[in-house]
């Protein structure tokens, strides 16, 4: 065999366990013809050779947890269910990931300890649910859970890009209107305009000033330098820890989308710390995993408050409570949770609430930002007919009095 790990596989797929495999013999003649048939492009730097490893979806790592729970449920061991897993169609995750995974797992060590040498790809979270399953036994069902976890996930992730698009597609087919009228049908008007010697009306001569200042290049330039300092500002800004409280805060009070944001921050929070304590991941380690994880830094300063004054002996609530971050709703249900002693159940409670509200809030805000869009473009296009109308109506009456 050419190496340890071909000669592992051949032995478990012939259904033997092996006892003891010498790699030293054939190992420096392995090495040897490796170095012989190395091409020469290999003595490059290897920052020009290794390509970024792109962050797998959330549907993605759903797709893959699945596919690894179904094998493991049919009775395939883990190794040769990883190996299954190389030529499975599991986008975002390459199968050389898969391959390391399975290498990893043949020299001895547990599949969270080789998912945690890949954390491009496999969060805390998912670490440590797996590691809780290999634990417990419970392998097979926590991939489910955590497979189910993903999806909702995505499926809320999905919801705010939904309720964004049709906005975005009106935005920028008035854009686009608003630039084609003032780059060709505007100066056509203007050589007119210009061409006979009348009082224009006052909104006219706004339009005007406003396509002279954009037909300059002056003007884009300074613009293009207001646009850089500016985007360098803000990029310091918004990496500062300062600048992101602000910002974060800002996201959470902002009118219409503020309200769908806390909710899914809640709805996010719930169900993770949920995830992680029904999986018998101990509390303050899931509350350390819960603040990494959310994207929020307010969410994140609360949840750390509420993680030392649990090493404190207190319960969860009374810390989420005092930092009135949280609403009313979850503390009580948390409480009772405490007091019956589900938490996992009472969370889970909790983001199924939240996720139902986000749906109605996301609906609700759809149903705002359309006509707002609608009726902001219909002003700005409105504008424009109404200074070339007025001049023109102008125009007609100048000719006329003459």
């Amino acid at each position: 065999m050419p190496d340890r790990t071909a000669a592992l596989v051949q032995i478990e797929r012939l259904g033997l366990f092996p006892v003891m495999v010498d790699g030293s013999r054939g190992a420096t003649t392995a090495a040897n013809d490796a170095a012989a048939e190395k091409p020469k492009f290999a003595l490059l730097p290897a920052v020009f050779l290794k390509k970024r490893q792109r962050k797998p979806k959330l549907q993605e790592l759903a797709t893959f947890t699945q596919q690894l729970a179904n094998l493991l449920k049919c009775g395939m061991p883990l190794t040769v269910a990883l190996q299954s897993m190389t030529h499975l169609e599991s986008k975002g995750i390459p199968s050389d990931v898969t391959k390391q995974l399975k290498q990893d797992v043949m020299e001895g060590k547990g599949l969270s300890d080789a998912m945690s040498k890949q954390p491009g790809i496999y969060s805390d979270l998912y670490v440590n649910m797996v590691r809780a399953g290999e634990q417990s036994g419970a392998l097979v069902e926590v991939l489910k859970r955590l497979a189910d976890h993903f999806e909702k996930f995505a499926e809320v992730q999905s919801k705010f890009v939904a309720a964004l698009i049709y906005p975005a597609i009106v935005a920028s087919v008035g854009v686009v209107i608003i630039i084609f009228f003032m780059t060709f049908m505007l100066p056509k008007f203007m050589t007119i305009f210009e061409g006979l010697h009348v009082q224009l009306p006052l909104a006219t001569r706004i339009l005007m000033n406003i396509s002279h200042f954009f037909g300059d290049l002056k003007s884009w330039a300074v613009m293009g330098g207001v646009a850089v300092v500016a985007s360098i500002i803000w990029m310091r800004f918004k990496a500062s820890p300062e600048g992101k409280l602000r910002i974060d805060s800002f996201k959470m009070n902002a009118p219409i989308l503020g309200r769908a944001v806390k909710l899914n921050l809640f709805g996010q929070f719930a169900r993770t710390l949920s995830t992680l304590l029904v999986n018998g991941v101990p509390v303050l380690t899931a509350l350390k995993i819960t603040e990494e994880i959310m994207p929020n830094r307010v969410v994140k300063e609360a949840i750390a408050r509420t993680r030392e004054e649990v090493t404190d002996g207190k319960t969860i609530a009374q810390p989420l409570a005092r930092s009135r971050l949280f609403p009313q709703l979850m503390i009580d249900l948390l409480k009772i949770g405490e007091e019956t002693g589900d938490v996992p159940g009472a969370l889970e409670n909790i983001a199924e609430t939240y996720e139902s509200e986000l749906s109605i809030q996301l609906r609700v805000m759809t149903n705002l930002i359309e006509p707002a869009m609608i009726i902001v473009m219909a002003v700005g296009v409105g504008f424009l007919l109404f200074s070339v109308l007025s001049a023109m109506f102008a125009i007609t009456a100048s000719i006329n009095r003459s």
